[in-house]
């Protein structure tokens, strides 16, 4: 892939840093949310908080689509894998996801379940066609990046006559859920915090485009700036993010202009808005209810749908009352904050699925910051990048 070096040099880096050391009042706080799991481990990987001024606060965010997952639809799918007649077809990382009582999707399989990592929905496709006998269920998750390959799983199952295959939906809905951060009072129940604007997915935003969130920025006065992954993306947001903030300006920036638009993938769209609708309200770990705030299967694929096809229901599960999972997606309180972290709950013995998934806050924290002092340098010539 080309240009990737050129986003992570440490003299631009540490040039951006200065740039918003300049700029930032020191007499006011800038509190700034970082939406995807991608941005969190960015900063993490890269020590981009040791660049900022101690005034210019990052908060993590609820943008990692395994960690915001209900322990329910994790029972769920368990209690779907333990039937006999029943194959099911997962991403590697729901593996571990902790469920009720101790258990997870690993755990089913070692007790006898056929469950199976696989790398993309057309590899589930491929189970099912070369196993007709099977009845193939693939656990589907993810933001809008990962919904349109399941639109066209589902399409090519149709085309290929696959009756045997269907899909445990579980997609939820970015805009949704930065709705209810800003606005539900369920979940301010886990505690208030200041946000003063958003770093924007990225990968969900070249799906959806920048024009979804003007709402938002406008309804509640918070600026965005939809940003990449690599390090020099990060801080240019931030940068944007203390400009608009230093002009009282409430606007959607796209920094990512190599591979984000403002309409986004029209075609990708329109193969979900064909192939799924939204949801009343759906469960997220750390928000509670969020109206619309995931996809089902249109009734026109009721035989496709797993939930409807084998009657499945989602029971009334609570996580772990030591973990902090839900206040961590919540952008309450920190990982380091959790009294589990590092000490019982770690990559190999995950207590919540923050710990678990690539994208997790906690698992970011374990592998590059859990050495970290606290309270962080502030100076801008200090971190490398």
């Amino acid at each position: 892939m080309k240009y990737i070096d050129e986003y992570r040099d440490g003299r631009l880096a540490r040039d951006i840093a200065r740039q918003i050391g300049a700029i930032a009042d020191p007499a006011r706080s800038y509190h700034l949310m970082e939406f995807c799991g991608g941005h969190t481990h960015a900063i993490s990987r890269y020590g981009l908080e040791d660049l900022l001024p101690a005034n210019v606060r990052m908060i993590h965010g609820p943008g990692c689509p395994v960690c915001v997952l209900p322990v329910g639809r994790i029972d769920a799918a368990i209690a779907l894998a333990m039937r006999p007649e029943i194959t099911l077809c997962i991403y590697g990382d729901l593996m571990r996801v902790p469920g009720s009582n101790g258990s997870s999707l690993l755990k089913a399989k070692a007790a006898g379940a056929d469950i199976r990592m696989v790398y993309s929905t057309l590899d589930a496709l491929k189970v099912a066609e070369a196993e007709p006998d099977r009845l193939v269920v693939f656990f589907a998750i993810g933001f809008e990046t990962t919904t349109p390959p399941t639109a066209l799983a589902l399409k090519g199952a149709i085309a290929k006559g696959l009756g045997n295959f269907s899909i445990f939906c579980n997609h939820v809905v970015t805009p949704a859920a930065i709705q209810n951060i800003l606005k539900s009072p369920d979940v301010s129940k886990l505690g208030t915090i200041k946000i003063d604007g958003f770093i924007g997915p990225s990968h969900v935003s070249t799906v959806i485009g920048t024009q979804p969130y003007e709402f938002f920025a406008e309804e509640f006065r918070k600026p965005m700036v939809v940003a990449g992954f690599e390090p020099l993306d990060v801080l240019q947001a931030i940068l944007m993010l203390v400009r608009q903030l230093n002009a009282g300006r409430h606007e959607v920036e796209n920094q990512y202009i190599r591979a984000v638009t403002a309409l986004g993938n029209e075609k990708a769209q329109a193969e979900v808005a064909d192939v799924f609708e939204l949801r009343e309200s759906f469960e997220w770990r750390g928000l509670g209810e969020v109206p619309h705030g995931a996809l089902r299967l249109r009734p026109h694929y009721a035989a496709y749908d797993a939930e409807r096809r084998f009657s499945m229901v989602t029971p009334a599960a609570k996580d772990n009352p030591a973990c902090e999972c839900g206040a961590i997606l919540r952008g309450v309180k920190k990982p380091a904050d959790c009294n589990l972290f590092g000490t019982v709950c770690t990559p190999d013995t995950p207590m919540g699925s923050c710990m678990v998934s690539s994208e997790g806050a906690c698992a970011a924290r374990w592998t590059y910051g859990r050495f970290r002092e606290e309270p962080r340098q502030v100076d801008p010539g200090r971190a490398v990048a």
